[in-house]
């Protein structure tokens, strides 16, 4: 049989589509695409074309009439899966069947137990693409990590970016290696017991590229943070809506992988019965029960709401996670003593205890930086690991204005105690690529936009630091391209002190948490016992009748009680220290900034 492919576009109110096939520049042929009837009212607005002879490979676009931008060139199609050369340029024909998986007996990872490691492709390694990454990754099967977690890796303008301005919301970025690389990097993951969660934007679309409007009304009259909002509840909202869960399936089906990381689910603003976050997780739930293998959704959020993760059956939307960025920003300022901007209300071992226990700090009490009462308590009965936790990500190291990591900021005891605080949690875990080793290279922001787009990039972000204090020189450029080869890992630091001996830390930390049961169950939200003097500077987290973890802050060796004078009972054993650490009666005498992890008869 000859080979033929159907062309398929949602353009619901335009006069006539045409099909444009061939690359740009060279002879094209033109083919006009039919209305496809249907009798369900939110399937309508279809075009297709069968097209013999033409299959894998072969490139093309559309032409719409009487588009919102008058744009009379040929556009990109908004499902593309493949676009080869920029997000401008034509789309190309990706058959999926093609590739051939050697995944077969991959079964999935759980997200509750697991350790997550944050990377960006671009900057993972010097080769910044799919198959460099490949070679990097029995290093963190070493380490001990679960689950890599990938910045946006669909298509963006330009060939360095974070990931976050990306339009080709299908297609994977062909500078990394297209989707064929995409492929062999989950595939290499999956052969070394690594899952994959891709981090997806649906909150908004970069400026440049992003022809969506010509084809539809796939944005509403509402704003967001980044402009004006998807249309997820107004006209024509159920076909954007499926636009939307369709990508989200691609990624779990196509490309096999585990989970989503979904940004800033507080810019999908919804008004609809079935807000659009239940119906995916709905939707992925289904998928999984059908591949039969665990499929997650995280979400990224501001508001402090546990509406997001809590179970569809107590009332809430069903995704399985949320970052918790008030356990960061409690542990970025205890560590670092900062206090700027957001990090006012932390610094405290009061509030890193409140942290640690509830998750959220901000849980219905005043915010000083947003100057309002704000968020809302964790119920109780809610397992802790659905709050995914950590010490450094992408933004909070890549919204300084240097891109600076906390190892430019404190010494190597503090990087442990840091570590110790965050992978003894009863959360979910996630690192940020060369954290393990405190890595001392920035991660800073940086873009590869057109000369306008780039110059009002570059002038808005050194205005908003100047805002802050900052001298606008000292504000690197995100245009220049030293901005992006500044910010790749340096695979020499590990094999160097300290950075080694910190590398060796968290290894022996990832270790405990998956041998000691008491470090590794899922707790409740609430179950975490801690006891701390703010003088002093020392904490203890009980996570269990039985094991407790020690911190001191301090600049003097000290004893922290573990077990109370009243109570009897012994110090039985040290499971790990990461300084001198000697147990004395009830109490453990722990050297100046280290941590260790006792166990204990109450």
């Amino acid at each position: 049989m000859a080979p033929q492919h159907t062309f398929t576009v949602w353009v619901p109110d335009a006069p006539s589509v045409t099909l444009v096939l061939g690359p740009s520049g060279s002879e094209q042929t033109l083919v006009p695409m039919e209305k496809v009837s249907s009798t369900h009212p939110h399937r309508v607005g279809w075009w297709q074309a069968t097209v013999p002879g033409v299959g894998h490979g072969t490139d093309y676009g559309f032409k719409v009439e009487k588009n919102k931008f008058n744009v009379d060139a040929p556009l990109p199609d908004p499902r593309a899966a493949w676009l080869p050369t920029s997000v401008h340029g034509p789309a190309r024909v990706y058959d999926h069947s093609r590739f051939q998986w050697k995944d077969q007996t991959w079964r999935g990872v759980p997200l509750a137990g697991s350790v997550l490691y944050e990377l960006h492709i671009g900057t993972f390694t010097e080769e910044g693409t799919f198959d460099g990454a490949i070679k990097k990754l029995d290093h963190l099967v070493e380490l001990g990590i679960d689950a890599v977690e990938l910045l946006p890796c669909n298509t963006f303008p330009g060939n360095w970016n974070w990931g976050y301005d990306g339009v080709g919301l299908f297609a994977a970025q062909e500078s990394y290696g297209g989707p064929d690389g995409l492929k062999r990097f989950v595939d290499a993951c999956h052969g070394r017991g690594l899952g994959v969660v891709m981090d997806v934007v649906y909150n908004h679309l970069g400026p440049d590229g992003n022809y969506l409007e010509c084809f539809g009304p796939y944005f509403s009259t509402k704003s967001n943070s980044w402009g004006t909002s998807v249309n997820l509840d107004g006209p024509w909202s159920g076909e954007v809506r499926q636009f939307f869960i369709d990508n989200a399936l691609m990624w779990l089906r196509d490309y096999h992988i585990d989970g989503l990381r979904l940004d800033a689910v507080h810019a999908l603003l919804d008004t609809s019965a079935t807000h659009f976050l239940e119906e995916l997780a709905d939707t992925v739930r289904n998928l999984g029960s059908q591949l039969r293998k665990p499929l997650f959704l995280i979400a990224e959020s501001d508001l402090n709401d546990p509406k997001l993760f809590k179970s569809v059956e107590a009332g809430g939307y069903g995704l399985d996670a949320q970052w918790a960025d008030d356990v960061h920003h409690s542990l970025h300022a205890l560590l670092t003593g900062e206090r700027q901007g957001y990090y006012g209300d932390f610094g405290s071992l009061a509030v890193m205890a409140k942290a640690m226990t509830g998750g959220f700090v901000h849980d219905g009490e005043w915010s000083s930086f947003r100057k309002r009462k704000y968020g809302r308590a964790i119920p109780k009965n809610v397992p802790s690991s659905r709050l995914v936790v950590f010490l450094q990500d992408h933004d909070q190291i890549g919204n300084r204005a240097i891109g600076d990591r906390i190892s430019a900021t404190v010494s190597d005891g503090i990087l442990r105690i840091g570590a110790t605080l965050l992978l003894t949690s009863p959360f979910t875990p996630m690192l940020f690529q060369g954290e393990e080793w405190g890595a001392k290279t920035p991660f800073q922001f940086f873009t590869n936009h057109n000369k306008e787009l780039g110059e009002a990039v570059k002038k808005g972000r050194r205005a908003e630091f100047a805002e802050h204090g900052w001298n606008t020189e000292d504000i690197p450029d995100p245009q220049d391209p030293e901005t992006f080869n500044r910010s790749k890992l340096d695979w020499q630091e590990p094999t160097k002190q300290p950075h080694g001996g910190l590398l060796e830390w968290y290894k022996a930390l990832i270790q405990l948490r998956r041998t000691v049961p008491e470090l590794s169950k899922i707790d409740e939200i609430g179950r975490l016992e801690s006891d701390f003097d703010e003088t002093a500077r020392w904490m203890m987290l009980r996570r269990s009748e039985s094991v407790a973890i020690i911190v001191n802050l301090g600049k003097d060796q000290q004893a922290v009680p573990v077990l109370g004078q009243k109570n009897g009972g012994k110090i039985t054993e040290i499971l790990l220290a990461s300084g001198k650490c000697d147990i004395k009666g009830t109490s453990v005498l722990l050297d100046a900034e280290s941590a260790a992890i006792v166990r204990y008869e109450a």
